[in-house]
């Protein structure tokens, strides 16, 4: 029991991206930016959605919960990293990492699952154009974000409540600017198969059953974009698939990179920075994608921007 409390009472380092004070201050000047960048371009794609009667659609609903997710993914893990590299003295408390850890890690988790219900719906809109507004129904629809939202978050309940029985024996330094699951697990003093076990069946469930199911989906918009006649109806079907295909691409790619490997095979330096595209560039990118790439997104942005111009008010989202 005292050695339990001890672990419950004990407070961890995070080493940070660097350990120069000049470095850290550029830094931070850098990731805020890059911060503000995330919530400006996600809160903007929001409101565009809302506002615009033509992206009522489950695409663009679907986007509208990835964009929320990337807000409240980055606000997890970017104020913490930011006030760390200012402050003297870079802790967490063992509760706070662990809280840090859960909720970074279901929403990680949410958006995986996520981006392969947005690659399912456009399979049906491609692939069987008939009957996808009878199939992809609203209630379909928020029933498939719901359970994207609670998969996501039991899937870091397990997670967490298997790195939670690992042996730490007082070590406290991360070497990382964040609790990632990976380097907390690295500070434990013993190898454990069960939670390598766990990590490795939670990868499979979260990163490469989705992937492979984005992957075939693909396969098949592919095979029907080649058989439409039209050329222009070929761009058109192709543009609506890749923006989410170069999203897909960034994430996955990323995250199986890091967490489809054994424990032992987990380098820190690697890790973290990986994990700076997965965590900040990944989330700042995704606005720019689905606006740069999207016809109908930019069509409504320059709407939006018009109605702003003219002094209309803008509802809340």
């Amino acid at each position: 029991m005292g050695s339990i409390n001890q672990t419950w009472n004990m407070e961890f380092f995070l080493l940070g991206l660097s350990t120069h004070p000049e470095t850290q201050k550029c830094l931070f000047a850098l990731f805020l930016v890059m911060y503000l960048v995330i919530l400006a371009g996600n809160m903007l794609i929001m409101l565009v959605v809302s506002r615009d009667m033509h992206l009522h659609t489950p695409m663009y609903y679907f986007l509208s919960h990835l964009s929320f997710l990337d807000i409240c993914y980055t606000t997890t893990v970017i104020p913490k990293m930011l006030s760390n590299f200012l402050a003297k003295h870079k802790t967490i408390s063992f509760v706070g990492c662990m809280t840090q850890m859960y909720i970074s890690l279901s929403l990680g988790a949410t958006e995986f699952i996520l981006l392969t219900v947005m690659a399912y719906d456009r399979y049906m809109a491609i692939c069987h154009p008939l009957h996808y507004s009878t199939i992809m129904s609203q209630g379909l629809c928020t029933q498939m974000a719901a359970e994207c939202w609670l998969s996501g978050f039991v899937s870091g309940v397990v997670i967490t409540v298997s790195t939670l029985h690992l042996p730490f024996c007082g070590k406290k330094t991360i070497n990382h600017f964040v609790c990632e699951v990976l380097a907390v697990q690295h500070l434990a003093c013993s190898s454990s198969f069960v939670g390598d076990a766990i990590m490795l069946g939670a990868g499979t469930l979260i990163l490469l059953i989705p992937f492979i199911l984005v992957v075939m989906s693909y396969v098949y918009i592919l095979t029907t974009i080649l058989h439409i006649r039209s050329a222009e109806g070929r761009h058109r079907a192709f543009s609506t698939c890749s923006a989410h295909l170069m999203v897909v691409s960034l994430c996955y790619g990323t995250a199986i990179f890091v967490y489809l490997r054994p424990r032992s095979h987990y380098f820190p330096k690697q890790g973290k920075t990986i994990s700076v595209f997965y965590c900040i560039v990944t989330p700042m990118l995704n606005p720019m994608i689905y606006s740069l790439r999207n016809q109908e997104v930019k069509a409504a942005l320059v709407k939006l921007s018009e109605e702003m111009r003219k002094g209309r008010t803008l509802p809340c989202l």
